[in-house]
């Protein structure tokens, strides 16, 4: 009898707290989390947009500033993964043409075969681009002096143009720690369902042995 009468005590202090109401503190602090997560992220596009914006006006100071804030941001915040990176298109086409203007300044029977294709190709295409790429040096090509007029020009690696931060998988901030409330009540609502369960069954086995 008393087991019977732990077990029941058991039962009772388990049905102080309904498992609709933890549900319901569950769905709401999910939503709470995903509203923070949804600003996390927010917050990482709006700083990467400041870094594109910099480098569209060519500004190197605000350039360097911009990509460092993007980079604390992304670094103290989950859900701030930046995918491939930020690419500074515009940086890379303004040394893209500082080594065409570079390779302009040789002497070439032809005059300045680089001025003659940009004259053909700048207008085709608005920004850099594979395609500005292959009409360049198809109209240098054009020129039997320069044997293989491409290689004159040295090309800046793409890789110093890409910046790519990590976000943590979970940070000590508003949506860090709704996301870990959620668990919590994630986990207390399957041991609350299991424990129901197994206290259930031992006072059924019980019943059945007398």
């Amino acid at each position: 009898m008393a087991d019977k009468r732990r077990v029941e005590r058991s039962i009772k202090q388990l049905q102080r707290i309904k498992t609709w109401q933890l549900v319901i503190l569950f769905i709401l602090s999910c939503f709470v989390a995903a509203t923070f997560l949804r600003l996390n992220n927010i917050g990482m596009v709006e700083r990467r947009a400041a870094v594109v914006s910099a480098d569209d006006a060519g500004d190197k100071d605000a350039i360097v500033n911009r990509l460092y804030d993007l980079q604390r941001y992304v670094s103290a915040h989950m859900n701030t993964d930046l995918g491939k990176g930020v690419y500074l298109e515009s940086s890379y086409k303004r040394d893209y043409q500082a080594a065409i203007d570079a390779a302009a300044n040789d002497s070439n029977p032809n005059g300045n075969i680089y001025k003659k294709a940009q004259e053909v190709c700048a207008p085709q295409f608005t920004r850099y681009s594979y395609a500005y790429l292959q009409c360049t040096t198809g109209e240098l090509a054009k020129y039997p002096a320069a044997s293989d007029p491409a290689s004159a020009v040295q090309k800046p690696a793409l890789s110093n143009y890409l910046h790519s931060f990590v976000s943590p998988l979970w940070s000590p901030d508003f949506a860090g720690w709704s996301v870990l409330v959620s668990l919590i009540l994630a986990v207390m609502i399957l041991v609350r369902l299991v424990a129901m369960g197994v206290l259930r069954a031992i006072l059924h086995r019980h019943y059945k042995s007398i």
